[in-house]
């Protein structure tokens, strides 16, 4: 299968080549466009326990489709909002994806949940944590841009702008300043990340959109 992200950052899209034996899973209701040789099949996400668990504390989709084909064709995969996407292979490694970031993998890659811990939740990233792992590829999206950091010690991350993680990396919620700089220079709580390890984070926030457009209803 070749695979490629287009249109980065603002409105990325994957478009992958199937050849006869390929297949790739994508969350529900990514598919944009498809060839007609290609077959859709329908599943639990991971089983019918793993699936209504990832879709309470993880919030993933119930369902996964399976995309297949005996001969060859073209599929188009996307995201419900504007912003980039980002491709990884897992070498027999594992990463740690926050709610609503997974988008697609080989069918070779593992999906779990793994707990994120009181300070995720506290940071408004969910108690949960989607857990990929094995070998193949995966792509994950976010709202804006996606850029990447090492992390050699620790390094602060505003709220909502942490998409992805590998298992090394902790988390520690904490304030930005001082009580006074923090709550009323708007920043808040932050999340502190401690490495080493790698993260990717995303250049705007849900939480940010929300808060701006409600500020502009009244």
């Amino acid at each position: 299968m070749e695979a490629e992200v287009r249109d980065k950052p603002a409105f990325a899209n994957i478009r992958a080549e199937l050849k006869s034996g390929d297949s790739i899973i994508a969350e529900s209701d990514a598919m944009a466009s498809m060839s007609s040789t290609i077959e859709m099949s329908t599943r639990w996400n991971g089983g019918f326990f793993s699936a209504i668990a990832r879709k309470l504390f993880g919030g993933e989709s119930l369902f996964v489709n399976e995309f297949t084909t005996s001969s060859s064709g073209e599929i188009v995969l996307t995201q419900p909002f504007p912003g980039d996407i980002e491709c990884i292979e897992l070498k027999g490694t594992t990463m740690f994806l926050q709610p609503g970031a997974f988008l697609a993998c080989e069918p070779t890659v593992n999906l779990g949940l793994g707990w994120a811990g009181i300070a995720s939740f506290i940071g408004r990233e969910g108690l949960f944590r989607l857990k990929v792992s094995g070998h193949g590829k995966i792509w994950f999206g976010a709202y804006g841009g996606i850029f990447a950091r090492e992390i050699d010690s620790e390094f602060v991350v505003d709220t909502g702008h942490l998409v992805a993680y590998e298992p090394t990396i902790s988390l520690k919620m904490g304030m930005a300043g001082g009580i006074f700089s923090s709550f009323f220079g708007g920043e808040g709580l932050v999340t502190r990340v401690k490495g080493p390890g790698r993260i990717y984070m995303q250049s705007r926030s849900m939480g940010g959109l929300a808060a701006w457009t409600n500020s502009h209803l009244w």
